[in-house]
């Protein structure tokens, strides 16, 4: 008996560690402030949630907490948003609305500015549980790995 209560309260304990193992506390305003320190981004800050709906069709509803900023003089596409969506549905729907701003941003510049595609083409939206982002800049593979080092 004393065995058994040995074995049980020792998986008692394994699995109390392991609920805490889903829960990522990343704050993206930390984030954000290591990516503009490291490419020395001159972009427009995305103040409220209201304005994720406005510029990518996401409900404020969805959003748990954000960091954004684009390039508010459209000499070359550059936008930086990160997302923590409040569950994992709110996530896909983020995900959705990320990858439709990325094709608009595509479409756009294979239009009228063809140098810039193949620099679009090489970025991507991302989703890592309740975690999305879409990161358009020239360094964009370098800018997601600083951000995938706050997501461990």
């Amino acid at each position: 008996m004393k065995k058994f209560l040995t074995f049980a309260l020792a998986m008692l304990l394994c699995l109390s560690l392991l609920a805490g193992c889903g829960a990522k506390n990343v704050d993206l305003s930390e984030v954000m402030t290591k990516l503009n320190s490291d490419y020395s981004l001159s972009l427009d800050k995305l103040s409220s949630v209201d304005e994720l709906n406005t510029y990518y069709s996401i409900s404020t509803e969805d959003v748990k907490q954000f960091a954004a900023e684009i390039d508010s003089t459209n000499d070359a596409p550059k936008e930086i948003i990160m997302i923590e969506a409040v569950d994992a549905d709110a996530a896909s729907r983020v995900e959705e609305a990320l990858t439709n701003r990325l094709n608009s941003i595509m479409a756009t510049y294979n239009s009228y500015s063809p140098e810039q595609v193949d620099m679009v083409r090489a970025c991507k939206v991302t989703k890592d549980g309740k975690f999305v982002s879409l990161i358009v800049a020239d360094e964009a593979s370098n800018m997601l790995n600083v951000y995938y080092e706050y997501l461990k």
